[in-house]
């Protein structure tokens, strides 16, 4: 766990060196919003446009390191804790590349988000699967509903769909580099059917609990 907070801190460490060093010779506007054709339809001040994203991450990394000392359930945490601490190292990178991309964006280099963000979300939502598949219960990751945060059963049996179905997810959102204009809909779609699918089926396994007479909790 150790390696994995110096990383985060060394992301978070090289985004802003990076953001400081080109700083002086940035553009009085920054790229900050992509149609879905991958055309920069919104802009911001030069500060904000390029000091967003790195003061994003560092409220991200603190925030997620003062969750699992919050939580009822901060043992749990330790059970996938290696997980859970690389999810925040993927996050950070994944800030870091969009911080990149939107850096080279505004000096020129027009790399399409509709290329770079299916491969990134898809990388996201395939580590998400891997971290459902270990989360143990708790109030702030993972599928919270009011059907598994009451059963462990259901919430080990909702996870563990849940992680095949956000591999399976970002699977379909890597081929949305080749949709173009419809590259977001293959991240949209898996996403919300992911939801909508999983909330569903921990309420049906919660019912299904209830009628079979099993102990709940």
């Amino acid at each position: 766990m150790k390696l994995i907070w110096s990383a985060i801190i060394a992301v978070l460490i090289i985004t802003f060196a990076i953001t400081i060093a080109i700083y002086p010779s940035a553009p009085d506007r920054i790229a900050s919003h992509w149609n879905a054709a991958g055309q920069v339809n919104g802009y911001m001040s030069t500060f904000w446009g390029l000091f967003l994203i790195p003061f994003i991450m560092t409220g991200f990394v603190a925030l997620l390191a003062v969750v699992p000392r919050i939580d009822p359930h901060k043992k749990n945490y330790e059970k996938f804790g290696n997980y859970y601490d690389g999810f925040i190292l993927l996050f950070t990178l994944f800030l870091l590349a969009i911080q990149v991309q939107i850096i080279l964006w505004s000096f020129g280099y027009q790399i399409s988000p509709n290329l770079t963000f299916p491969i990134l979300i898809g990388i996201l939502f395939i580590y998400l699967g891997f971290l459902l598949d270990h989360a143990e219960q708790n109030w702030f990751v993972g599928i919270r509903t009011p059907w598994t945060l009451s059963s462990k059963s259901v919430w080990k049996k909702t996870h563990e769909l849940g992680g095949k179905l956000f591999k399976i997810a970002g699977i379909i959102s890597f081929f949305g580099i080749f949709a173009g204009i419809y590259a977001l809909w293959f991240v949209l779609v898996p996403a919300l059917a992911v939801a909508v699918i999983t909330v569903a089926y921990s309420y049906y396994e919660f019912q299904r609990e209830l009628k079979s007479g099993e102990k709940v909790g």
